[in-house]
């Protein structure tokens, strides 16, 4: 059996509206567990770090290129939207050029806003390169109450008219204006909205309890190599001197944490030696730390991580949190790693509360995991148990792959529509380093 296939190529073959990836959301992952791993492989670009890079283009009208981009479900999805807008998108291999000169107001088609959270993004480069944005709510994972107040607050602070009539959301500026926002929570998209609103906004912007996240810090480097200016760069107080003329520029999109995290987990669940290359490291200090927690031997060179797992993992103790504590978006794949852990772990979720809706897939799998409200009680067991099971969110699908490389017998994943959101091909990645496991269609 031909044990990987590459698919993302074929994801992508010249974007229009009306067309979707199609056909992957009946697809699922055969895996065929306990096989250790070894060897070498790539690490993406980062896609939480690519989506708000191209919303920001939009503030620029001229042309961008954006390198090492990942092939991905929700990327394709932006270009979609972007190209729907008037602006030409072109990927070639891990390369896309965008001409963004033929921007127009139009409304956002609800059926592509609702395939991504990440376009609600759109609404303050917007405003601030046309002066109006019409959309709706925007869609993505079901991992619990995720509202854009914040986002909201923002922008109309800086002098938008934003009304919303049940799902669909219509602003207007005659011009933004520079103010001084002090976030509540450090929500990461409402502090992308106000900077890039900020950008084209009339004087100075300061943001007070800006989130710190790492793809934060690569907008604002964007934005920069672009000439805006923007400081207090990586901290929670950020300001940006708007109304600066813009110019063409290329910029490098870092690797994917979330998705060298993954692949981490992955060798401390089916145990072995692997090497991640093109690692963001200075973003994954957390990552590391729990994984070196869990017995996980790491030496770090450069962008690169080796890590070697001999044993079973050992039991941890975390609690999710804004950067710099552990990430939500981990969370899952450490539940699954958790649950082949030589020991009982606690693992308390502080961000999203139905991201444990994946410990339900893991019991499937011989699981013993008890969740009291928004703390996950784990009690590890190995080998887990081959099982079918359904991705109901894209980190969580992830962790379902990470729990099947630790499973006798045969294991498939439904869903893998959600996970190809994010990650470019799993099944190529992870069968680099040795893992059995293929995408099939029914």
């Amino acid at each position: 059996m031909q044990w990987a296939r590459n698919i993302s190529q074929s994801v992508y073959i010249g974007w229009n509206i009306g067309k979707y990836t199609g056909g992957m959301g009946l697809s699922f992952i055969r895996i065929q567990g306990l096989h250790r791993l070894q060897g070498e492989v790539g690490i993406q670009g980062s896609k939480n770090a690519v989506l708000p890079v191209m919303a920001a283009a939009l503030l620029h009208s001229g042309t961008i290129v954006i390198t090492n981009v990942p092939n991905i479900q929700d990327v394709f999805c932006m270009m979609g939207i972007l190209e729907y807008m008037g602006c030409r998108c072109q990927m070639e291999g891990h390369t896309l050029v965008m001409d963004t000169r033929g921007l127009v107001p139009v409304a956002i088609p609800e059926g592509r806003v609702k395939q991504m959270r990440s376009s609600v993004m759109l609404l303050g480069p917007l405003l601030g390169r046309l002066g109006e944005a019409k959309t709706c709510h925007p869609g993505g994972c079901s991992i619990g109450k995720r509202p854009i107040d914040l986002h909201l607050w923002a922008l109309r602070e800086m002098g938008a008219d934003i009304r919303v009539e049940g799902e669909k959301i219509t602003a207007s500026a005659t011009g933004l204006q520079g103010v001084r926002l002090s976030l509540p929570f450090p929500s990461v998209g409402a502090t992308e909205n106000a900077i890039m609103a900020a950008v084209a906004a009339k004087g100075v912007t300061t943001i007070h309890g800006a989130a710190r996240e790492p793809e934060i810090e690569v907008l604002c480097r964007f934005l920069t190599s672009l000439g805006a200016e923007v400081f207090g760069i990586g901290t929670s107080v950020l300001s940006i001197n708007g109304r600066r003329p813009l110019k063409d520029g290329e910029f490098a999109v870092p690797g994917d944490r979330i998705v060298a995290g993954t692949y981490l987990g992955a060798v401390m669940a089916a145990g072995g030696e692997a090497v991640l290359s093109g690692a963001p490291v200075s973003h994954m200090g957390e990552t590391l730390a729990v994984a070196r927690k869990m017995g996980c031997g790491l030496e770090v060179q450069g962008n690169q991580v080796r890590a070697r797992m001999r044993g079973r993992p050992r039991p941890v103790k975390l609690c999710t949190g804004p950067y710099p504590a552990f990430s939500t978006d981990l969370q899952s794949v450490t539940l699954a790693v958790a649950s082949v852990a030589e020991g009982g772990s606690k693992i308390r979720e502080d961000i999203f509360e139905e991201r444990f809706a994946t410990a339900r897939q893991l019991q499937k799998m011989g699981a013993h995991i008890i969740i009291d409200g928004g703390t996950a009680q784990v009690e590890g067991v190995f080998p887990l148990m081959g099982s079918r099971v359904q991705a109901a969110d894209l980190r969580g699908g992830a962790a379902l792959v990470v729990a099947a490389l630790a499973a006798e017998g045969a294991s498939e994943i439904r869903g893998y529509s959600h996970i190809s959101r994010g990650y470019e091909d799993i099944c190529r990645d992870l069968a680099s380093i040795g893992g059995r496991l293929v995408l099939e269609d029914p």
